[in-house]
């Protein structure tokens, strides 16, 4: 799937008056970073270093410094000592996309991972995309039916927003992640599994999206184990497929799970190459890469198709404030907040209210639904914050009329917010459901 650019990079050529060398030697190995000398190629060429004993590893060009070019390699180093030879195979990353991609699961370099031959595909481009002047871009103003009851009457989404799904381990991401590609209308479904656990991918597969689920997918997988650099390019990778049938006019479901691996990828090579750390570690190239990559969903140019992404993003420890919770909220379109409490008292989809926001579902409602959807979280809210007063009876009656209302109505709500993970509720049942709710 991958295609390799072999020219030689003319302005570079130019530069030097004579074609850039092609080859070099390795000069030292620390950690995961290689170093070499006597070769030039630029930051995210692919290159192929040769052991003496004949073995070969593909690395990517991740910095320099001087003469010296630093590399990080797919696999492990084995094998590969000093001297061993280094040649560049290519510039640049590309990808080749098409249909046949559709019901594939392909690793970060475009391999099959299901067992069957390679896509044959003939659309070629580059992995970083091309960016959409912001003045371009058609307005999000078209409801996108989730099939969750909780997110469509109360947290309602639009084709083309970009959501965060932040949880602490745990809590429910992975099954409401299944609900949402499931019971979704759209016309494509572009999934990253970047960082999760291998197990996960092939139950992710068989018992979540199923057969009829994968017909209308594409599965790009790079768990744990693999290289920090695989890590990333499986990103990429998923936002440029995500791209491709956006730009054939269709509504494409983007689901990353997760976000936060992706900058641990990123934070990886970071450190590997001299970047300083900075919050909890992340380097700053961390938070230079989250917002390009998140600005590459969204709707098309003048309204032509559109990419909904959803990321997972990990609250290491429980924590709202975690760095990488933080770039998230501050990026996205909304976030959809898991609670802890509510998945240990088995309420599931364990959706927290008060922290959860759709920016843009103001724009998507009319206002008679937008006012039965305030009301409703109204409510919910102040039973929470009154819930231990309420539960030990220090709460008289009639001292409020809504908390009132809210205690007669609070078993109903509960109702309306849990679901199960195997049954989907459509966005017009819902408004039904809601307005039915609040009349009593």
């Amino acid at each position: 799937m991958f295609d390799f650019d072999t020219e030689a990079d003319s302005a570079i050529g130019h530069i030097h008056s004579q074609r850039p060398a092609r080859s070099g030697t390795l000069v030292r190995l620390v950690g995961m970073r290689l170093e070499a000398r006597g070769i030039m190629a630029p930051v995210g060429a692919c290159c192929e270093v040769v052991g003496h004993g004949g073995n070969r590893i593909e690395a990517e060009v991740v910095g320099f410094a001087d003469k010296t070019i630093f590399l990080m390699p797919f696999s492990e180093p084995v094998g590969i000592g000093p001297g061993a030879q280094v040649r560049v195979l290519s510039e640049s990353g590309h990808a080749f996309l098409g249909d046949a991609l559709l019901g594939r699961v392909i690793d970060a370099q475009g391999e099959p991972l299901d067992g069957k031959p390679k896509p044959e595909c003939t659309t070629k481009l580059s992995l970083l995309g091309l960016p959409i002047n912001p003045m371009e871009r058609g307005p999000i103003d078209r409801v996108l039916d989730v099939g969750v009851r909780a997110i469509n009457g109360l947290l309602t989404l639009g084709r083309g927003q970009r959501v965060g799904l932040v949880a602490g381990s745990g809590v429910g991401k992975s099954v409401l992640l299944g609900m949402l590609t499931r019971f979704t209308k759209a016309d494509i479904v572009v999934i990253g599994l970047v960082g999760e656990r291998g197990r996960e991918v092939q139950a992710f597969i068989n018992e979540t999206l199923g057969p009829e689920g994968l017909a209308k997918s594409v599965v790009i997988a790079a768990p744990a184990n693999v290289s920090p650099v695989l890590r990333l390019k499986a990103a990429h990778l998923t936002h440029v497929i995500a791209e491709h049938f956006r730009d054939q006019g269709k509504d494409v479901l983007m689901l990353v799970d997760s976000l936060t691996r992706v900058a641990h990828a990123q934070r990886e090579i970071g450190l590997a190459i001299g970047e300083p750390p900075t919050s909890k570690g992340y380097p700053p190239s961390v938070f230079a890469l989250l917002p390009n990559l998140i600005e590459r969903a969204g709707v098309g140019r003048h309204g032509h198709g559109s990419i909904t992404a959803i990321y997972t993003v990990l609250a290491e420890g429980d924590d709202g404030n975690d760095p990488i919770v933080d770039i998230a909220r501050a990026s996205l379109d909304g976030q959809v907040m898991l609670s802890r409490k509510l998945a240990d008292a088995a309420h599931y989809p364990a959706i927290d209210l008060n922290g959860s926001i759709s920016r843009v579902m103001q724009n998507l409602l009319a206002p008679a639904d937008l006012k039965i959807a305030n009301r409703f979280r109204r409510l919910w809210s102040l039973y929470q914050q009154n819930v231990d007063l309420i539960q030990v009876g220090a709460y008289q009656a009639g001292s409020n009329p809504e908390i009132d209302q809210a205690i007669v109505l609070r078993e109903t709500m509960e109702k309306f917010l849990c679901q199960e993970m195997h049954a989907g509720v459509d966005e017009s049942v819902t408004r039904a459901d809601l307005r039915s709710l609040l009349e009593q």
